[in-house]
Order: C-alpha cells, then structure tokens, then sequence
C-alpha cells in the first residue's frame, strides 16, 4: 500500500492536477472566506464553510476521475494487479493519496479561526466543527469519485456521472419532496443518500455523530464497492469469474447490510448520547441550572404542548426532549388543536399554535409561542429577524412556579425619583417567579408583611426621616434591601437620610467619583469599571467563569465601619491603581491629585446585621447604570445575573432559577479594510498562483526531463 500510496502522491504533485486542485480550493474558500468574515464581519467561519460545500460537488471529480480510469485506459492496472499487493492495498493507497491531496487545502482552511481571533470574538467550537464536517463531506465525496472512476476507462464520463451521483445526494430533500411530501417507502430508501440532511445537522452546531457514523459508513462502503469493482474486472477472463461475480453480490450485499443496520442501531439512541452543543451560547443544551431544579423533583409535572406532535416546532421539540430526558416526573402531552380546539380555554382565552401550558396540581402558567423566541427590527429594510431563543429560560422559571409552595412578593420603593427596571431585568425577575409591587410610604405605614425584599433603584432625592425609618423598620424585622445609589458627589452630605440606612450597617458612600487606572479593569474610560468579582452566591455564575465582567459606570467607593454585629462581604472591588475625585466636571479632570483618595475601593458590597434571632440584609451596589441594558450589554448578561442573584436570596431559594435568553446573534469581528483587503490578495491570489506556478513549473521540467 506504501508503494501505490507514494505513487499517486508523486503523480498528483509531478503533474498539475494536484496543484491545480488545491490552488482553485484555496481560492474559491478564500474567496467566501473575504467576503463573509473578513468584509461583512461575520465571526464564525462555519457562515463560509456553508458556503463553499457545493463546491466539492464541482471540485471533487475533478481530483478523482483520473484515478483508476486512467490506468485502465494506459492498461497500467494490469501490471499493478499482477503486483504482490492486494486489492485492498491498492485502493487504500490511492484513497489515501487524495485525501492528502484534499487535507492540504483544509488545513489552510483550519487557519480561518485563527485569523479572525486577532480582530474579535470568535465561535471557536462552531467553527471547527464545520470545517471538521467539511473535511468528512469531502473525503466521502472523494470515495465515491473513486468508485466510478473504477467503472470507467473515461475520464469524462468519470467526472460527469460523479458530480451527477453527487449533485443527487446533495439535492435529496428537494427530490423526495417531489415524489411525496408525507413519504413513502421510496422516498424512506432514497433518505439512505441524503447527504445534505446530514450536513445541516452538522452545520448547525450540533456535533451529531449519527451524522458523523454516516459519512464514515459511505466511505467504508464505496471503497469496498472500489475493491470489488476491481476484483470482478482482474477476474473477468477467468474460469473463477462466475463464481468470484455470486461471492462479490453476495458480499456487497452483506455489506450494505451491515451499514444500513448500523446506522439504524446507532439513530435509535437518544440525542443526549450522540450529540455534543458546540454554539458558543449552547443553544441545543441545557444549563446546570435546569440540571439540579428537574432532576431533583419529587412531583409530577405536566407540559402541554398546543400542536400534534408531527406539526411541532423542532427547536422546541428537542429542548422539550432534553428536559423529559432528565427526570421521570416530567411529562410531554401533544394536544393538537384541530383534534382538542377547545382545550387551551380552561387556561388562558388565547394560545397561538406551539404554546406551552406548564402544570401541577398546585397551578399552572401559559408559556406563550411569540414569547419564546426574540426578535428584532431591522429600520434599514424593515425586516424582523430572530434574535434570541428563550425556551429553557421561560420553562425553567415555569417548573420552578409550579412547583413552588407560594409566589414571593418584592416591592420597589417610589417617590424618589427611583429608577426601573428595563423588559430585560423585570424578566430575570419574574423568571425567579417573584411578582413585583409598587411601594410608596405616603400611602404605606410600613413595608408589608409579605414582602421578601424590597427595591431602592438609584433615588435621585432623598427620603424622609419617615420613610427611612420604615425601612429601617423592616431591616429590623430581618428584611432584605437591595440598594444601588445614583451619583452624588457629596453624597453624605446630601442624601443624610438614605445614608441613615446605610449607616444602620456601618457603611456609607465616600465623596467623589472612583476612577481606574488598570487598563484591564475599565472599558475605554476611567469611570467604566469592571470590577474584580468575589466569590460569594450573589456572584454565583459571574465569578469563575470564563467571561467574568462586570460593567459598572459611574460608582463611588463603598466605606466600611468595622462592627461586631455586622459582617460585611465585598462582593465586587477596584484595583490598587483606582483612585476617587471629588468635584469633576470633565474628562480633563481625571487625572490624579494630591489628597485624592486611593484605591482599591469596594463598589458592591453584601452586608448582614444579626440582631438576637433576626437577620438583615443589604445589598449595596454604587452605581446607579448597574442594573440597566446599556451597561448589561457588555457583559453577556453578567450584571443581569448579578441583580436575579440577588432576587434569589431575597425570595429564600438556594439558586437563582433566571436563565437569559440565548442569543441567535452572530459573533462580529471588526477588520481593519487594509488588513482584509491584504488577507484576501494573500488567499485568493498569491497562495493559489504560487501554488499553481510551482505545479507549472515542475510538469514543464518532467516533460523536458522525458
């Protein structure tokens, strides 16, 4: 095998054809690589790999309709057939050869991540992973290329019929959607070629290794149908003939049986075992979170889906999967509302098709469809487009209410010029299934009785004597605040009866404005912190991580007195190098000066006074943009589970159950247009033309040689 093996490789670089092969390929992936990643910015080479894979239908025949038909053509395959190699050898050695011919391109595809990480964030697993699917797309195609290819003395004809083979399987949806859109035995036998099925799969970023056993099973198939071509034909004038063409059917056929039980054995198994999330977001796998609320139920709940169970919608479909694949007590019930039309009535006046009805024998709650996914507006051709899918957010939060003994009430306080929450953070928190209420003291005498926590968002005046005693009053019923302050240069001095409450745990808000100075601890400005994070349950799911920001514009330092009846925590801290400046007024003014107050600083600290049997709790944060989109935008949701953190220990629950949205979003990367422009000239001009030059060259000196 050796031997033939080096053959061919010479034969492919001693001639044009190999150059030739891998100078178009790195032109034609460069050429999409420039134009999707490089110029509109995409991040995730897999957008390109998607599409260049029709051109290994035109590529492919061309690399392999010389490789048997040539031989038979020249008559040399019967000196390579009277060779002390066996058949298998052969084919392996020549397999082996265009797949290395093949590998070279692909490895210089296998550099496209890479590139695009210098200019942005970039969907490493997503990215692979299709090119991974390529290089397996690729080497199937090249086996059955060989396959006819042993069938013929043509190259043309070896050409022709493999793109026609090829262009068949990689149209098979579209053509058995034609013979019968609900299916028939035909149509179920002609799906054992669809390649194209399986490459979406892939593509999708999912690591399907049903998907993966496919590929693997066609290439074993048609290299044993290579072989047995061969056979048939180096036996034809032979008195074995006969008996060799009954021992060859009957073994093609073994064969194929044998892979097309495989692939059935191996698609009966459950998706959890065959299928690897590599999205950046994880948008096909569920969360830890999910994990520990669903597999540690001890009663029975019920999800209604409001469609049959043919007609539902497939993202939903599998995540719905995943969740019954995770505890027995949860139970997946298709009413399809042409059978059951009246069936949503007993929980909500309308449902739209593929809603969801979440149920115990306690209560229930109405997931709706359009909730589900996220969308966005494009004003620039006023087109909607998907951006978020939401799924496991809103079910997780609806198990935990069902399943819960009450709902939690937490109140915001008013009449203070308090801030409020945007749909993002109202959502992490009804996701924690905690309702939320106004509270205003002009016509309260005291927090209520049922409240959790109560909200002070940022006040931008002062509260009464009153009203601060009353929260005091609930602090001393073993209440929880959570606090964030507004930007107050003397604040102290001007917010004395907000700073009461702080001092009730022996804190208060320094004067000035913190400024950091560690480049890695600030976005483009001083005053855009991101903050050290602590370990502590408030930062559970930020701090460790591997993306642990945290964005926090405009803060001031947090002082603590030491208490014996207070334990403080600080939960998010500046650098060393951070300083506070009172009296800014413009961005001149940052820089540091004598009497300034030096870092680090707490910004976000968790407080707890015990007072006898009672515990109060404040959580302070000094910004008052912490908890808003603008900064959340940032951090990839970090300072939203930073606030559904907090919510969870007001509501008394170990872990926060508010998982956000997953976004459908692309990666972006920002090139530089001389950096593309320089990249594209590399990979579509001067790579290919040295490499096409190169093979020029040495066939020109082979031909003079001979």
């Amino acid at each position: 095998m050796r031997a033939v093996l080096q053959r061919e490789v010479r034969a492919f670089f001693t001639s044009v054809t190999g150059w030739l092969f891998i100078a178009a390929h790195i032109c034609l992936a460069g050429l999409y690589f420039f134009a999707v990643n490089l110029l509109s910015g995409y991040g995730n080479v897999a957008d390109t790999v998607s599409g260049i894979v029709f051109l290994l239908l035109l590529t492919t025949p061309v690399l392999t309709m010389r490789i048997l038909a040539e031989d038979q053509k020249q008559k040399t395959d019967q000196l390579i057939l009277t060779a002390p190699v066996s058949v298998s050898g052969i084919v392996m050695g020549k397999y082996l050869a265009m797949v290395a011919v093949f590998t070279v391109p692909v490895a210089v595809m296998a550099l496209f991540p890479v590139i695009l990480s210098a200019y942005g964030s970039v969907p490493m697993g997503e990215s692979y992973a299709a090119i991974l699917v390529y290089y397996l797309f690729g080497l199937a195609c090249i086996s059955v290329g060989m396959f006819v290819s042993s069938l013929t003395e043509s190259q043309i004809i070896a050409a022709v019929v493999t793109f026609a083979i090829l262009f068949a399987a990689y149209m098979m949806p579209a053509i058995t959607s034609l013979i019968s859109r609900t299916g028939n035995v035909l149509t179920l036998i002609l799906g054992a070629f669809d390649f194209s099925a399986r490459l979406e799969d892939l593509l999708g970023g999912t690591l399907d290794f049903k998907a993966v056993f496919y590929f693997l099973t066609v290439i074993l198939v048609f290299l044993f149908l290579t072989v047995q071509s061969i056979q048939k034909r180096r036996y034809q004038l032979s008195v074995r003939a006969f008996r060799f063409g009954a021992y060859s059917s009957g073994m093609i056929a073994l064969v194929c049986a044998i892979a097309v039980f495989a692939n059935l054995a191996l698609s009966a198994l459950p998706d959890r075992y065959t299928e690897v999330d590599v999205t950046q977001q994880k948008l096909y796998s569920l969360t830890d979170t999910t994990r520990n609320l669903v597999q540690n139920l001890e009663e029975d709940v019920t999800i209604y889906v409001i469609n049959s169970e043919s007609g539902q919608d497939e993202m939903l479909g599998d995540t719905l999967e995943g969740y019954r694949n995770l505890s027995d007590h949860i139970q997946i019930v298709y009413q399809d509302p042409v059978v059951s039309p009246n069936f949503y009535q007993n929980y909500a006046d309308t449902v739209t098709v593929n809603s969801l009805i979440v149920e115990t024998e306690k209560r229930f709650r109405v997931i709706d469809y359009n909730d589900i996914y996220e969308t966005g507006f494009n004003y620039a051709d006023y087109s909607t487009t998907v951006t978020g899918y939401d799924a496991e957010g809103l079910l997780t939060s609806a198990i935990a209410y069902v399943t819960s003994e009450e709902a939690p009430v937490i109140y915001a306080l008013e009449g203070h010029d308090e801030l409020t929450l945007s749909e993002t953070f109202s959502d992490g928190l009804k996701k924690e299934n905690a309702d939320l209420e106004e509270l205003t003291f002009l016509t309260e005498e005291a927090v209520p009785e049922d409240a959790c926590g109560v909200l002070v968002l940022a006040p931008a005046q002062d509260l009464t004597q009153d009203d601060a005693q009353k929260l005091m009053d609930y602090l001393d019923r073993g209440g929880i605040l959570l606090m964030e302050t507004s930007y107050i240069d003397r604040f102290s001095e001007e917010m004395p009866n907000l700073s009461s409450v702080l001092s009730y745990f022996g804190l208060s808000i320094g004067d000035g404005l913190v400024l950091e100075k560690d480049a890695e601890r600030m976005y483009q400005t001083p005053v855009y912190l991101l903050p050290e994070v602590s370990s502590d349950s408030l930062t559970e799911g930020v701090y460790g991580s591997r993306y642990d920001y945290v964005m926090m514009p405009y803060a001031q330092p947090i002082l603590i007195e030491e208490r014996e009846d207070v334990e403080v925590t600080a939960l998010l801290n500046t650098s060393e190098s951070s300083g506070a400046k009172a009296g800014l007024e413009s961005a001149q003014d940052m820089e540091q000066e004598e009497g300034d107050a030096q870092g680090p600083f707490a910004v976000g600290v968790s407080a707890k006074k015990t007072t006898g049997e009672t515990t109060a709790q404040l959580i302070l944060y000094s910004s008052e943009m912490l908890f808003t989109d603008a900064a959340n935008q940032y951090t990839m949701d970090n300072n939203l589970r930073l606030f559904t953190n907090a919510v969870s220990a007001m509501t008394g629950e170990e872990e926060s159950v508010s998982i956000p949205a997953k976004s459908f979003e692309t990666a972006y990367v920002t090139v530089p247009a001389a950096s593309a422009v320089r990249l594209g000239i590399l990979l579509m001009g001067v790579v290919p033309a040295a490499l096409l030059a190169a093979g020029i060259i040495i066939w020109i000196r082979r031909k003079r040689r001979l």
